[in-house]
């Protein structure tokens, strides 16, 4: 699987925005240039080991968090933004949203089985 860069600059920039941060601040906390910042959310360029770890740590969470769109094995991240996604939906939201992934769940299945 190869990475997907441009899934990881929208995952850092969600998480940056969630958390109140500017470029910059983000910058100054994960010791990166502010430009270098805007380039990794726009997925105009690579990052190495050391500056997801650095990004990681100055948003608070996992490298996990951030790669996942590009892991095999990836599969509690994506349980866990469900259920933050659930978390504060009221009953009938909940009811309609798992409606939803039912339907879209049989939908995606057809169409692999017609793929294959």
């Amino acid at each position: 699987m190869e990475i997907d860069y441009q899934a990881i600059g929208i995952r850092i920039r969600r998480f940056r925005k969630e958390r109140g941060l500017t470029q910059q601040m983000l910058a100054e906390r994960s010791k990166q240039e502010p430009s270098n910042i805007s380039h990794i959310e726009r997925g105009a360029t690579k990052l190495g080991l050391p500056t997801i770890v650095n990004i990681a740590n100055a948003l608070g969470v996992s490298v996990d968090d951030l790669l996942c769109d590009s892991l095999a094995k990836s599969d509690g991240v994506f349980e866990r933004e469900a259920a933050e996604l659930l978390s504060d939906c009221t009953h009938w939201e909940r009811k309609i949203i798992t409606e939803t992934m039912r339907s879209l769940k049989e939908n995606l299945r057809k169409t692999k089985q017609i793929r294959d």
